[in-house]
């Protein structure tokens, strides 16, 4: 397969499908995830254009390889989907995720930590992982997991990744009682300003559903209902739909 033909074939340039598209990380985290099934995603992936694929650690290597040349990137989760494994664990979690062609990382905090109050402790373990994203040249975005917390401990979680220096703060893992809400991505964006990027996952079926988070505060979708959102933008058009992030912000 070759990815230098295939980026964004069904999509026209500029239009606002491809604006959405470009919001999307189209994601397969299922543990029963076949490589027949990874390869569909990556082939999806470079048809729509879309933001990157987000997989499973085991999968970076054959999505990268499906990928390489291509504008889509490579994404993947690490202590996934509970959080609760020890700091060290997660760095070398993410830095052998990245040599293996991961160019963003999705980690998930130290829930139970949180909500016990232990802010320096869930702060601490974002950014070993930070650091070791950033000493490589990705991307790290921070998992809340909403749905168990507090108003309070979202803002407390959001302030911790952004004092860490995460490049995003993300709701939900999927795996969750809920996912993505209005509510809490605008309460998250209020929380760490307009600087970094939100990303909204869990729950993100159609396209009215990535246009609300959108609205609210959201820079990048995960949603393994990619495909049915785009097909839906190419279908109706949006008025006003999901354009560029804002300049200044590597979303």
């Amino acid at each position: 397969m070759t990815t230098t033909t295939r980026k964004s074939a069904g999509l026209k340039a500029g239009s606002p499908a491809t604006h959405i598209a470009r919001l999307i990380d189209h994601t397969l985290l299922k543990p029963d995830a076949t490589p027949e099934e990874i390869r569909k995603l990556c082939e999806e992936a470079l048809h729509y254009g879309f933001a990157s694929v987000c997989v499973n650690p085991w999968n970076v290597p054959q999505a990268a390889e499906l990928l390489r040349g291509s504008g889509v990137r490579v994404t993947t989760v690490v202590g996934f989907p509970l959080g609760a494994t020890f700091p060290q664990v997660k760095i070398f979690e993410a830095e052998e995720a990245i040599k293996a062609g991961a160019a963003e990382i999705d980690m998930v905090i130290n829930i139970g930590a949180l909500k016990s109050g232990k802010t320096e402790a869930v702060e601490a373990d974002i950014r070993g992982v930070v650091e070791a994203c950033h000493r490589r040249g990705a991307i790290c975005k921070v998992i809340l997991e909403t749905a168990l917390l507090t108003s309070e401990e979202k803002v407390r979680g959001a302030l911790a990744a952004k004092s860490a220096g995460a490049d995003f703060v993300k709701t939900s893992t999927g795996f969750g009682p809920g996912g993505a809400t209005p509510e809490d991505v605008r309460l998250i964006r209020a929380t760490v300003g307009p600087e970094m990027g939100v990303k909204a996952a869990g729950g993100v079926r159609t396209l009215g559903d990535l246009l609300k988070l959108v609205e609210a505060g959201a820079t990048r979708i995960g949603s393994s209902a990619g495909v049915k959102i785009v097909e839906e933008a190419l279908s109706t058009p949006p008025s006003g739909a999901a354009g560029p992030p804002a300049p200044g912000v590597n979303y």
